[in-house]
């Protein structure tokens, strides 16, 4: 219950941190990915942390649990964020081709995390699993 509390107060951050920056609430990014801070950091942080503080942090179940969640983040800050700005320069290609009236469908940018993002939504997970374990 700890790693869904920290991926519920990760997402409500992301509508916090989007309304400073952009000035207007925008819901739908309780459920798009990318955003400040990461909620898939956040959950497998805090899953790490709540594995070390009650398996101990010399066990196998933490090791375990503590890869996991370095691959994830790993995925979010460098596969995803990749694959998100190719869909960037996807996206200008087909408006270059728009230009000529065809019309494709965009495609998602925002796929991943910036590096700050992911270290955020880790902090994250890590404080809520010490505040509630």
């Amino acid at each position: 219950m700890v790693s869904v509390l920290a991926w519920a107060v990760a997402q409500l951050l992301k509508i916090v941190s989007w309304a400073v920056t952009r000035g207007k609430l925008n819901f739908k990014r309780l459920v798009e990915p990318g955003g400040m801070p990461s909620s898939h950091s956040a959950f497998v942080t805090s899953l790490a942390t709540g594995v070390g503080l009650t398996e101990g942090f010399d066990s196998t179940l933490f090791a375990l649990a503590a890869v996991f969640a370095l691959i994830v983040m790993y995925d979010a800050a460098g596969v995803r964020r990749a694959a998100g700005k190719q869909a960037r320069v996807l996206n200008a290609i087909i408006e270059d081709l728009n230009r000529r009236e065809l019309h494709p469908e965009r495609l998602r940018e925002l796929l991943g995390h910036t590096p700050v993002e992911v270290l955020a939504g880790a902090l994250l997970g890590i404080l809520i699993a010490v505040w509630r374990l």
